[in-house]
């Protein structure tokens, strides 16, 4: 769902500046991900690798926008921006992201959302945390917000404002990560059966796989597998162009599954999933499989319904199966209390973002403070010029004690309202006193009005 941000009137008199010095730099998102659009809408918006430094150029070209990001994984597409209009910036960042696709804006902006400000902050923090992920707590999600920010830096996309926000937001993750077991517990079937078998054997590093079936649950699992260390994949399926298929994808090697029982032995880790209808592994392939490994104890992990592996196999020495309830019961466990972890996260994740909007909001009030100590520090000098060009016979000792005069004045008169700026910079409403203090102190030139006399020529 879009979210939509009220326009605000603030009913002052004096000009209301846009997007000049005083005004704060805001962040904002815009995407979708699995929770808002089908992936055939998803995949129409990715992003290619190799086209990502063009579009980042475009991105930052749009009105309103000062700097920008381009996060596209499977899940999501998000376009993170640093504007002083986030408003202009999320209306023209919609349109582009339909333009650049070749998709009609009706059909995208449904399935769209925007978040401003401290929501964009927290949205970004959560993200990186893997809170907002299908998985909550996998790891991949980082690796690919950092990837994405290092494409957007190398072509100079970012500035202090996203470089800022994207190292906090990875240091908010790493601080999830330390301080709590989100990481911890699998939450899914292929990432549970990964995790038992690191469990049975301690580490991966140096053992093989065996996948029995090419379809998505074994694709997944070896994916978890690869990630772990493991040594080697081998495939076998009914259908070989499959199997040969699945085994390049990890390096690994292929076999026709009339062959199963001959290669059983070269596993540590057995994962099945196909649609047989009849057990493909029995105990006495199993018990042959391991008195030709010396005994090495075997990992058997049967994701198929029906079944297959033969529930006997359990019984064999040196050989530990589990089935799909097996699984299941881990992953209930673990989901529990990974909720858990989770909720301690949301607190990390609240915890940090009003830092970061207090260091936003601080950007907007500095350069009205530097610019109104210029401007008095010129009427200052200006007068101390003025007064002692009328005293010739002034010695250089008194017109150095006016000029400390005038400077302890101007520090004395700035003091209260640098003070109290620099306080309200916290507030969600700085920018009208900014708005005020430089129309106060005529900071800004005014801009002509209709009551304005023509000028003489």
């Amino acid at each position: 769902m879009r979210r939509r941000v009220p326009a605000v009137t603030c009913g002052l008199k004096f000009p209301v500046r846009k997007a000049q010095a005083g005004k704060s730099v805001k962040i904002a998102v815009v995407g979708l991900n699995h929770q808002t659009a089908p992936i055939a809408l998803r995949e129409r918006v990715a992003f290619a690798a190799d086209t990502l430094a063009v579009h980042l150029a475009t991105l930052t070209a749009l009105e309103g926008v000062a700097e920008g990001v381009i996060l596209s994984t499977c899940n999501r597409v998000e376009v993170y921006v640093a504007s002083r209009e986030p408003a202009v910036a999320t209306a023209a960042v919609c349109a582009w992201l339909a333009a650049s696709h070749g998709v009609e804006e009706g059909a995208l902006v449904p399935h769209l959302y925007t978040f401003l400000e401290s929501a964009a902050i927290r949205h970004g923090y959560r993200v990186a945390a893997s809170l907002d992920s299908m998985v909550v707590g996998e790891p991949q999600i980082l690796g690919q917000m950092k990837q994405a920010y290092q494409d957007a830096a190398a072509v100079r996309a970012t500035g202090p404002i996203l470089n800022k926000f994207f190292h906090q937001a990875f240091r908010v993750a790493k601080r999830v990560r330390s301080e709590t077991a989100i990481a911890e517990n699998a939450v899914s079937v292929a990432y549970a059966a990964v995790t038992l078998a690191r469990k049975i054997f301690g580490h991966l590093a140096d053992k093989s796989c065996l996948l029995i079936g090419a379809g998505e649950m074994c694709e997944l699992a070896a994916r978890h597998l690869v990630t772990q260390g493991v040594a080697q994949v081998l495939v076998t399926n009914r259908t070989w162009q499959r199997a040969e298929a699945l085994a390049a994808a990890f390096s690994g090697h292929a076999f026709p599954l009339e062959e199963l029982a001959a290669n059983l032995d070269r596993a540590d880790v057995v994962i099945t999933s196909t649609g047989s209808t009849t057990y493909l592994v029995d105990p006495a392939m199993v018990r042959a499989a391991l008195k030709r490994r010396k005994l090495r104890p075997m990992f058997f992990i049967d994701m198929a319904v029906p079944r297959d592996i033969d529930p006997r196999v359990g019984e064999v020495d040196g050989a530990f199966l589990y089935d799909m309830d097996d699984l299941h019961q881990v992953v209930a466990r673990n989901r529990e209390e990974r909720g858990e972890a989770a909720a301690a996260a949301e607190r990390i994740v609240a915890q940090e973002v009003p830092d970061f909007v207090a260091w936003l909001d601080s950007l907007g009030i500095l350069p009205t403070l530097i610019d109104l100590r210029r401007r008095l520090e010129e009427v200052r000098d200006a007068e101390v010029a003025r007064a002692t060009a009328r005293w010739p016979e002034l010695s250089s000792a008194d017109r150095a004690r006016i000029e400390d005069l005038a400077r302890s004045l101007v520090n004395k008169i700035l003091h209260a309202p640098t003070s109290r700026l620099r306080q309200l910079g916290a507030r969600r409403d700085s920018d009208l006193f900014v708005d005020a203090a430089r129309y106060l102190f005529a900071l800004d030139p005014l801009p002509p009005t209709p009551d304005d006399p023509d000028p003489v020529e």
